[in-house]
């Protein structure tokens, strides 16, 4: 006996397929596109989205910040209560400035972009071959590793990075540690977790100096606060007793306060010569090297000129545009039709769907 069964009308368009990889396509564009930042090829980290950038290698910072803000603690704590009470209420506000000036300017060192150089693209660096390689052979031959320019009638020789497919501009240098061109390389230093270089020059010089005076505005400090102690009819072993703390921060500040004097001194002279650590190491422009060599073609001739293009020259933008979008084209590849997959369903020929047809016909009979 026939059972009733019940037929609904199918759809035609309903039956019609939608590739997976177009479904996933439109599904997930947004979420494919991302920032430069997140495939940034060189050795360094981000954080808020691109807008602060840190070397990789960057353990040294935390101690660095820690020894400031440890000492100052200290200093506040136990030395200017006394100070206050027997010499000045300015002892505190000074300790402070100083204090926010130094922590502002390592932050700002440490989280800005140095002036790193973006790689060449493919098509440049395949431009660079072409330009390099006149001679039409097809054998390999590896790319010169320098150019000559004339910078204020002296000749400037640029190398090129393997790294990088390019020629470096002038007083540009590959760091090895953070795997970038820098622009006016200077050096990398651990202990703001940063390369120094152009665009962040002058933030690393003023946490230089405003380090050395408030090194030097707590250590005097403690030395007068035990001094003071002492001569209370007390003697120094007894003063020492009384605010051992002070003891911590003149260990500190003694063995600090020699390296951070002389790294002062040493990038005040760069500053007034136009230099770079980089350059003064490896004797650049040393009369040693030759007459044809010597002087410096980026110098001024004038202390304060240096030190104004060097210090007070406008802020260069950042090149590497870390926050920009990726482009679709580069995200998604090109998905070409002999590519695309279709569901299980849609490969079944005409036969395969009349055999279904006759099955789902004689289970409604039976």
């Amino acid at each position: 006996m026939m059972k009733n069964c019940e037929y609904q009308q199918i759809d035609p368009r309903a039956l019609s397929v939608t590739p997976l990889s177009v479904q996933s396509d439109t599904g997930n564009r947004v979420q494919q596109q991302r920032r430069k930042w997140e495939v940034f090829p060189g050795k360094n980290r981000f954080f808020c989205d691109g807008r602060l950038i840190i070397a990789r290698q960057s353990g040294v910072l935390p101690l660095t910040l820690g020894l400031i803000v440890v000492t100052c603690g200290l200093f506040f704590a136990f030395d200017c209560p006394f100070l206050v009470e027997h010499l000045t209420v300015f002892i505190p506000a000074i300790g402070g400035v100083l204090f926010v000036f130094v922590v502002t300017s390592l932050l700002r060192t440490s989280f800005t972009d140095p002036g790193i150089l973006p790689r060449a693209t493919p098509d440049e660096a395949a431009d660079i071959e072409r330009q390099i390689d006149t001679s039409g052979s097809s054998t390999y031959r590896p790319p010169p590793r320098t150019k000559e320019i004339l910078i204020n009638q002296q000749v400037v020789k640029l190398k090129y990075c393997f790294t990088c497919k390019m020629f470096r501009p002038p007083r540009t240098s590959h760091c090895s540690l953070c795997d970038n061109c820098v622009e006016r390389f200077d050096h990398h230093c651990p202990w703001v977790g940063n390369c120094v270089g152009k665009r962040n020059y002058r933030y690393f010089y003023s946490f230089i100096i405003s380090l050395s005076f408030l090194t030097s505005f707590i250590f005097g400090c403690v030395i007068t606060h035990i001094t003071l102690r002492s001569q209370a009819g007390q003697s120094i072993v007894h003063a020492i007793q009384e605010s051992p703390a002070s003891v911590v921060e003149l260990v500190i500040c003694f063995f600090s306060i020699w390296s951070i004097l002389g790294l002062s001194g040493f990038h005040t002279y760069l500053v007034a010569s136009n230099l770079t650590t980089n350059e003064d190491i490896k004797g650049s422009w040393s009369s040693k090297r030759g007459a044809e060599d010597s002087g410096n073609p980026y110098s001024y001739n004038s202390i304060i000129t240096n030190c104004c293009v060097t210090l007070c020259g406008p802020m260069p933008p950042s090149l590497i545009d870390r926050r920009g979008f990726i482009p679709p084209d580069e995200v998604i590849p090109a998905t070409s039709a002999s590519e695309i997959e279709l569901p299980p369903f849609a490969a079944k020929n005409d036969t395969n769907m009349e055999e279904n047809c006759q099955d789902f016909s004689l289970s409604c009979a039976a």
